[in-house]
Parts: structure tokens; sequence; C-alpha cells
């Protein structure tokens, strides 16, 4: 078997993996990256590319300010004692630091925003500016390397492109200027001749797209090899340390000796069905997952293969989702559950939840609710807003409906006519519509508090009074479509130190072995504490992990 000799072996191209990546290399590494699929990029490159970074830099542009203490308050209030207060604290530190060292050593740079945190109501939150969104990137600057990226979600406008987290706000609660958007978005896309003949995505990277795409140009900048379609086979263990990897290229098995050791960034268990019935609560399925087919786990079993401890594997990130029979995977329903008029129910026709609040929350209660739950609205909503998988009728009439979702969307001309196609209880769901008018009227939901917290809002229409939250279900046709609880991705994994170091069963680290993003697991615990909780932790401890695999780490 050929061998190869490194200082640092990277599993994964996500953000996670690539920051680890430029890292190591930064501080003397010689660094290879292994990708299992044939694309960059990994979750990371379907994602909405923000991450969530307290105390950062980029908050005084805004007049805003954050501290340690507040930030450490509020993410022991949302966590608890899951996880240690030793590895929430060494986030809060390094975050802004990570942050610091990607924008001035590397093209990774953001933009910070008045994303609110996602758990308002807990002590130490703050109503925006933690959420940062990665800052559009040209796909000219990756050259023919562009068409090796994943692509964005299949949610993404058209399918073609994506748009920042303020153009996404502006356009779904249909602010002043939002048709003057889509008009400059249209434009551009269709009057690029020469990408249209090749493909149908846009130049103009945004989200997860650009995240990565400013990872890799950093990466080829400094002609760290990645190589794609290189699964990881197993770790190699000599006398208790990890020394390296077996992985597979081109039919042919390769020895990676890594001198420092291995960093496992390769995604969760998501896609990997006897994983899932093995671990995470039912229902549960793979189809309802909004992820890439290539997160199945194999870093996960490899690590346990050399005595790692795995914990927090009955956990995910959650959102309700929806699933077209066209489609390779999920739709999240990450932001039109807080327009007015959109409303969750169950079996028995009856909301059982605050449609507004994080796609996370809304998911773990769905998750807790067996049954099958339904998003039903009326012709004011569906005219107004795109709602899963339909767009406003203006661009996406009824008569145009495909077949994919006619599978999957109920229409009828009268609430006990729904009920009845939806198969829920008419009264129950008659009983709805008329509490929901009611509440639409004063303002308040009496219920479920919908439109009283600062993120409720962030998404509702502010030409809806009193409540952007809130409207009546009057006006028909009136449409449902089933809601499952979806994910965008598992967060339990290898058990890791404040350095990312992976812990066997005893709680010790095993020397030369390293996890982060959803390949460890998380420092958010069950919770899910605002926007980019998920890609700002994976680049911090990838982070982290390069510098203590390079003795840097002062």
């Amino acid at each position: 078997m050929d061998s190869i000799d490194v200082d640092v072996l990277v599993v994964g191209s996500g953000a996670g993996a690539l920051t680890a990546a430029i890292t190591a290399h930064d501080h003397g590494g010689k660094v290879l990256v292994v990708e299992k699929s044939d694309m960059y990029g990994g979750t990371s490159a379907t994602s909405g590319g923000g991450i969530w970074i307290p105390c950062n830099h980029l908050m005084a542009e805004h007049g805003q300010s954050d501290t340690p203490e507040a930030a450490l308050e509020y993410m022991k209030a949302c966590i608890g004692d899951v996880v240690s207060e030793d590895r929430l604290k060494a986030y809060v530190e390094n975050a802004p630091k990570m942050l610091k060292d990607m924008e001035d050593k590397s093209d990774v740079c953001f933009v910070s925003t008045p994303y609110a945190d996602y758990l308002t109501e807990k002590p130490g939150s703050k109503e925006g500016w933690r959420t940062l969104d990665p800052v559009p990137l040209s796909a000219t600057k990756l050259g023919k390397e562009f068409l090796n990226m994943r692509p964005p979600h299949p949610q993404t406008i058209f399918g073609g492109f994506t748009i920042t987290i303020a153009e996404a706000q502006t356009i779904i609660t249909r602010q002043k200027g939002w048709k003057w958007i889509m008009a400059k978005l249209m434009i551009s896309y269709r009057l690029d001749i020469p990408m249209r003949m090749k493909s149908k995505r846009h130049r103009r990277l945004c989200l997860g797209n650009a995240l990565v795409g400013r990872c890799l140009t950093s990466v080829f900048k400094r002609k760290i090899p990645v190589w794609r379609e290189t699964p990881l086979k197993s770790l190699i263990e000599t006398d208790g340390k990890v020394t390296g990897a077996i992985i597979s290229k081109g039919q042919q098995d390769f020895r990676v000796n890594a001198a420092k050791g291995v960093i496992l960034a390769a995604g969760g268990f998501e896609q990997n069905s006897d994983m899932r019935a093995k671990h995470l609560p039912g229902p549960t399925d793979t189809k309802w997952s909004a992820t890439p087919g290539q997160n199945t786990g194999d870093a996960h079993r490899a690590a346990e293969a050399v005595g790692a401890n795995l914990t927090l594997m009955d956990a995910a990130w959650w959102g309700p989702s929806v699933r077209l029979p066209r489609d390779d995977r999920s739709r999240v329903l990450f932001a039109e559950r807080a327009l007015p008029g959109i409303y969750i129910v169950n079996e028995k026709g009856e909301r059982f939840l605050n449609e507004a609040a994080s796609y996370d929350e809304v998911g773990r209660q769905l998750q807790a609710h067996p049954k099958t739950s339904w998003v039903i609205f009326d012709r004011r909503a569906r005219e107004k807003y795109g709602i899963g998988p339909l767009y406003p009728t203006a661009v996406h009439p009824d008569s145009k409906w495909n077949d994919s979702i006619k599978a999957v969307v109920k229409k009828a001309d009268t609430i006990e006519e729904l009920a009845d196609l939806m198969g829920v209880d008419a009264a129950g769901l008659q009983a709805t519509v008329d509490k929901v008018a009611k509440y639409s009227e004063t303002g308040v939901d009496e219920d479920y508090a919908s439109g009283s917290a600062a993120y409720d809002r962030y998404y509702g229409d502010p030409s809806v009074t009193p409540n952007p939250c809130l409207a009546p279900l009057a006006k028909a046709p009136f449409y449902a479509f089933p809601v499952y609880p979806g994910d965008i991705g598992t967060k339990g994994g290898v058990d890791v130190d404040v350095n990312a170091q992976a812990l066997d069963k005893n709680g010790k680290p095993i020397a030369g072995l390293y996890a982060t993003g959803n390949t460890a697991s998380s420092v958010m615990g069950y919770t899910y504490p605002g926007a980019g909780s998920t890609i700002g932790p994976a680049m911090t401890f990838g982070y982290v992990a390069a510098k203590h695999m390079m003795g840097a780490n002062s």
C-alpha cells in the first residue's frame, strides 16, 4: 500500500474542515484534505452559511457591543449542564479570535446582521448582531473549480441562485424595495449567457456557497491539496495514538501518515437509516432531512473503532420539513412560518405550537407528535408569500402545478373539504380558524404567543397589524401540505474537550485525534441559541484543533 506523509489530515471539506486546514497550514503544517464525495463543501455549501459569533468585532460597525459574560450567561441559560462550562467558555473565548484571524489572513469575510438570537427570552440574549452573513463572492474567483463545489439547496430561488440574509428578509416579508432586488437578480442571472450555457447556477455566490467559496479560494492560494472522491476507510492507531488513516482514491487504498494527527470534520449521520433508527428518537426518516446524501456517519464509526466516546447521539438540528417526490432531499421551512396566515395543526385540526419560533424549536415539537402535522394557509397568504414548495401565485399559479406538487399540496374551497383531504377533524380545524381570526384582530395569540418575541417578528410581515405574524384564514381556496420533523444535520458525535481533542470512554484525550462540526458532539447541547450555531462552532473548533495540534494554542 502506498503511503503519504503529512502533518495534518483533515477529513471533510465543509467550512469547519477548511478553516482547520487553513489554520494548520498557517502555523507551519503540511496539510491534506480528503472529501468523500465528488464535490467540495459538504453541508456547509448548501446551508445558510451564517455563523453565530458572540463578541464579534463586526458589531462595532453598527454601534453594537457584547460581553463574554453576557454570551456565557445566554449559552448556559439555553444549554444547561449538558455541556461543560469549560467548553462553553472555550467557545466564547475562541469564536471571535477565529473570526478575526480568518478575516485578517484569508478571503473569508462577513457582515454582522440584526438577526435576533433564537431564545431572546433567556438572560444574556441579544436582539441581533451575533449572527454573521458571509459577504457574496463571484464564482469567477474559483475558476474551473466552481462547478466542483456543491450547489445551493434546491429550495433556493428558482433553484439557481441565492441571496443574502438581508435580501431574504426584505423579499420574504415584502418590505420596500423587494421587487427591485428580485429584478436585479433576475436580470443579472439571465444576462450571464456564458454560465447559462454551462449551468443553471448563478455566479453571484451567497450564503453557504459564499462561505465555502471563500474558504476554497484561501485553500487553493495556499496550495493545500483537497482530494475529492476520497473516502475515509479507517483510522490508524499506534501505541494509543492516532497516527493517520487509510483512505481510498481511484480504487486504490493509501496510508496517510499524519505526524500531528487527524481532524474529523465529515458531517453527521443523518443520511444513515440504521444509525438514525438506533440513536434518534422516533419517528425518524432520512427522507425528512435537508442535507446532501453523503452524511452517513463514516467518521463517527471510525472514531468509535479507536475508542472514542460518542455523546448527544439522540440530538439533531431539527426543522419542519416538506418533501416533494421529485426532490433528492427535503425543504426546511426556515422563515415562512412566521408570516401571517400560515399555521401548523395536528390530526385534531388544532394548533400546538408557536409557528414563528425557531425552526429547531418547531422541529423538536413536531418530533414529539408522532402523527402527521399539516401547514395550512388561505388564498391571501398563497398569493402574497412563498410557502414551502410554492412560490407566490404571480410567478407560480395553481394551474402550473406539476405532478410532484399535486402529490403533496391539498387544495379545497371550504375548510370542511380541506379537513377531509387532510384526514383531520373538521370541527377542530374550524375551531382553529375561528381562534386565529380573533387573535388576528387583537394581535395577541392567547395560545402560543406568536409574534411576541423579537425573533418571531424578524420574518413577520410589517405591513400586517397589529401582529405581523397573525392573519385570519378567511379567503378561499384553502391549502395544506404535510410537514415532518426534519433536520439540517445530526449534532451528536465524538466527545471532545476544550481543544476539540477526542475523548475516550473514560474522558481521557486520544492523542492525535480531533473532531469538529457535526462529527463532534455539539457545544450547543440540545439547543439552538442563534442562526449560525452549527457552522460557527465548526469553524471555531476546527481553528482551535489545528492550533492545538501545531502547538500554537496560546
